[in-house]
């Protein structure tokens, strides 16, 4: 089951080499890559195993402020966010939150229709990207 708002694709690709075909999507088409987060290392440290877990934290301010200035709230689902795992069944996916969905969320849709165009369509095209 895919959670509401939530995109996914399936990967061509391990989960590492994703990830970093999503990082090269993502600053070629001139936004900042803010975080790269390996959950699976991170549960290691721990004594924990997870699959293959990594959030790519990422965007650009002059998309993303004029949503902040609209509903500071939405600041909570920005900068953008994907995350590249290797499901159960062994094959790598990315998910993305679509812009649409968390910006009706925070009731910023409305008079913002072209930014989250452009982020809908910045998004998929990275992440189409990195899987294929």
């Amino acid at each position: 089951m895919t959670p509401e708002g939530l995109i996914v694709r399936l990967s061509r690709h391990g989960s590492k080499e994703t990830m970093d075909r999503l990082v090269a999507a993502v600053t070629a088409r001139g936004a900042a890559v803010v975080a790269r987060i390996d959950h699976a290392a991170a549960a290691s440290a721990v004594g924990l195993a997870l699959p293959p877990t990594e959030v790519l934290v990422f965007g650009n301010p002059r998309a993303g402020t004029p949503l902040m200035q609209a509903v500071q709230t939405i600041g909570v689902d920005l900068p953008l966010k994907a995350l590249v795992w290797r499901d159960e069944s062994g094959v790598t996916r990315v998910g993305y939150d679509d812009p649409r969905w968390f910006a009706r969320r925070h009731g910023a849709e409305v008079g913002n229709e072209a930014i989250l165009k452009a982020m809908a369509d910045f998004l998929a095209a990275v992440a189409d990207e990195a899987a294929t």
